[in-house]
C-alpha cells in the first residue's frame, strides 16, 4: 500500500494528542518532531519536509487550535490541508484539444514502466470516452515495438507501427495522419528512454515535441526510487518541459516520499498513477483523497468509483430486482464475490474505508479474508447448478458431496451457507427502509 509506513507513524503521533483535553506548545511541538521524522523516513525532500512543519506547527499554535474543545482533531485538520496543498491542491486533469485531436506524448528513463503506462492511459481514455492509438517511437530498444502491439492488443487499441525507420519524428507524424484518417482522437507517442538523461534523448524528444506539438507531455517516474525520481522529473522539465507526472508503482511503495516531494520540487503535478500490474491499474491522482488516505480517514470517492466501473447500471437494477423478489441465489452470491475481486480486492477496498475505531486491518486478517474468499468460491462451483439457485435443497449428504468435491471440509460448507443467509437477509433490508429503521446497525442514518 502507497503511504503505508508514513500513515501508520503519523497516526501513532495524532494518537498521543488524542489523549489530552488541553494542548500546550510543548505537545505541538513533540507531535510534529515525530511528523518531521515520519516525513523524511518516507524519503520526502529534506527541504520540502522542513517548510512543511513551519507552516503546521504555525497554524497549530493559533489560538483557535489551542482554545478548541477538540485540539487534537484541529490539528490533524491542518495536517490534512497542508498534505493537500503540498502535493498540488487539487486534482489536475488531461488538457484536450478543443480541435478535437488530441497528442499524448510520453517520455521517461528506461525501466520506468512507460510502454506499459501507455496502454493502461489508452484503456483509461477508452473508459471516459475517447478513441486511442498507440504510436511505436522508440526504435532503439529492442522489443519495444513487438512489448507495444502486446500492450495495444491487451486494451484492444491500435497500434501504429514502421518497422523499417528509424525516425521517430517521422513515424510519430505518419502515426497522427493515419489516426485522423481512421477517426480517432487521442495519439499516445510511446517514445525512447535511457538509462539517465543525455543531449542525445533530450534532442530526440525535443524534435519530436517541435514536429507534432504535444497538447500533454507526461513524464513516467517510478516511485520506488524515492528521492531519485524527483531528480529525474526536474531534469526531464528542465530540459523538456513536462505538463504532468505518471506516478508508477505506489502499490509497491510503502513510503511515498517522491509522490509528495514532486509537485513541490517541480512545479508540475502528479496527473496519475500506477496503482497495479493490470491493464486497469491506473488511476487519476487526487491530493484530497491520498492526504485523506494517508491520515487513516479513508477514501470513500475512490471506492464508489470503483463500485461504479464493477457494476453497470443492468447490473445493478438486475440486482435490486432478486432481493426484492427474494430471489437472491448463491450465483449472485458468487458473482458480488466476483465483483470484489473486479475493485482490486479485500486490500484495497480496506485501504479506502475510514479506520473503525481507528484500528488497522492487519496483512494477516487480510490474506485470512482472501483466503476464505476462495475457499467459498471453491464451493460454490462444486455445486450443481440447481443447488446453486436453490440452496434449500442442501441436505447432508449434498454437503458432504460438495465439501470433498472442493476440497473443504463440510463445516466450511455450513459456514457458506450461514454467511450466505446473512447476506441475502441483509440485502432484504436495505431494499425495505422500514425494516433497515428497524435494524440497531442503520437506526442512526433515519434519527
Amino acid at each position: 500500500m502507497a503511504f503505508e509506513s508514513l500513515s501508520d507513524k503519523l497516526q501513532e503521533a495524532f494518537d498521543k494528542l488524542k489523549d489530552k483535553g488541553v494542548i500546550e506548545e510543548k505537545d505541538i511541538d513533540d507531535a510534529m518532531r515525530e511528523v518531521k521524522l515520519a516525513l523524511l523516513e518516507a524519503d520526502v525532500n529534506f527541504k520540502v519536509v522542513k517548510e512543511f512543519v513551519a507552516e503546521v506547527k504555525e497554524k497549530c499554535l493559533g489560538a483557535e487550535v489551542m482554545k478548541s474543545l477538540t485540539p487534537a482533531q484541529q490539528i490533524i485538520k491542518i495536517v490534512n490541508a497542508e498534505l493537500i496543498d503540498l502535493m498540488g491542491g487539487t486534482g489536475s486533469k488531461l488538457t484536450y484539444s478543443p480541435s478535437g485531436f488530441t497528442t499524448i506524448m510520453m517520455v521517461g528513463l528506461q525501466g520506468t514502466g512507460k510502454t506499459t503506462t501507455c496502454g493502461k492511459l489508452a484503456n483509461y481514455l477508452k473508459q471516459v470516452g475517447k478513441k486511442p492509438m498507440l504510436a511505436a517511437c522508440d526504435v532503439y530498444r529492442p522489443a519495444a515495438i513487438d512489448q507495444l502491439e502486446v500492450v495495444g492488443k491487451s486494451v484492444n487499441t491500435p497500434v501504429f507501427t514502421e518497422r523499417e525507420s528509424k525516425d521517430p519524428v517521422r513515424i510519430a507524424l505518419d502515426a497522427r495522419a493515419e489516426a485522423e484518417r481512421l477517426g480517432l482522437n487521442v495519439l499516445i507517442i510511446d517514445t525512447a528512454g535511457r538509462l539517465q538523461i543525455d543531449e542525445a534523448l533530450m534532442e530526440e524528444l525535443a524534435n519530436i515535441k517541435k514536429a507534432v506539438k504535444p497538447h500533454e507531455i507526461l513524464l513516467i517516474v517510478d516511485a520506488l526510487t524515492g528521492q531519485d525520481a524527483v531528480n529525474v522529473a526536474t531534469g526531464f522539465n528542465d530540459k523538456l518541459g513536462v505538463d504532468g507526472i505518471i506516478m508508477t508503482k505506489m502499490d509497491g511503495d510503502s513510503r511515498g516520499g517522491a509522490a509528495l516531494s514532486a509537485k513541490k520540487v517541480t512545479g508540475k503535478p502528479i496527473k496519475f498513477m500506477g496503482t497495479s500490474e493490470k491493464m486497469d491499474g491506473l488511476e487519476p491522482f487526487h491530493p484530497e483523497r491520498m492526504a485523506s488516505r494517508i491520515l487513516g480517514m479513508g477514501d470513500l470517492l475512490t471506492l464508489i468509483e470503483r463500485a461504479e466501473q464493477a457494476y453497470d447500471d443492468e447490473q445493478a437494477a438486475e440486482l435490486e430486482r432478486k432481493i426484492r423478489k427474494n430471489q437472491f441465489t448463491l450465483e449472485d452470491f458468487l458473482e458480488q464475490m466476483g465483483q470484489i475481486h473486479n475493485m482490486g480486492g479485500l486490500s484495497k477496498i480496506i485501504e479506502m474505508l475510514p479506520g473503525i475505531g481507528g484500528q488497522k486491518v492487519s496483512d494477516e486478517e487480510v490474506e485470512k479474508g482472501e483466503r476464505e474468499f476462495k475457499q467459498m468460491e471453491a464451493i460454490i462451483h462444486s455445486m450443481t447448478v440447481e443447488e446453486r439457485r436453490n440452496p434449500g435443497i442442501l441436505d447432508a449428504s449434498r454437503r458432504k458431496r460438495i465439501a470433498a468435491g472442493s476440497g473443504q471440509t463440510v463445516n466450511k460448507v455450513n459456514q457458506l451457507i450461514k454467511k450466505y443467509d446473512e447476506a441475502k437477509k441483509l440485502m432484504k433490508q436495505f431494499s425495505d427502509p422500514k425494516k433497515m429503521r428497524r435494524n440497531p446497525m442503520f437506526r442512526n442514518l433515519f434519527d
